[in-house]
């Protein structure tokens, strides 16, 4: 099986600011669903979480040893959480992402390097 990182991109600080209970409520219920349907279909959820909102976040930029509070100023999409699933079917667990992005979640797949692929 072939390990891929499911990020959760978009506006995540939205579920702490701007959505209702019921919103929060039913996106959650989305979420069960989705675990629930990979599980289902064959895939093999190996990790993932749910990250607090971006304004908790530690940023360091490149070539730096300074620390500033917060995300980039100039980004508006965040990752706000991740799964991480094993799988032989890509196009299928691509499928099932779509239960994320009915409730607004961008999803961006990437596959794990695995050790026999890092350059030497």
């Amino acid at each position: 099986m072939t390990e891929y990182m499911v990020l959760i991109v978009g506006d995540a600080d939205r579920w702490w600011t701007t959505m209702t209970a019921e919103e929060r409520k039913h996106g959650y219920e989305q979420y069960s669903l989705f675990s629930k349907s990979l599980v289902e279909r064959g895939h093999k959820i190996t990790g993932g979480a749910e990250l607090h909102a971006s304004t908790e976040a530690k940023h360091l930029p490149p070539g730096t040893t300074t620390v500033t509070d917060g995300p980039f100023a100039e980004t508006t999409e965040q990752i706000g959480g991740f799964y991480t699933v094993e799988t032989d079917d890509v196009d299928d667990l691509l499928d099932c992402c779509t239960i994320l992005t009915a409730i607004g979640e961008g999803i961006e797949l990437r596959r794990v390097v695995q050790p026999e692929e890092r350059a030497s």
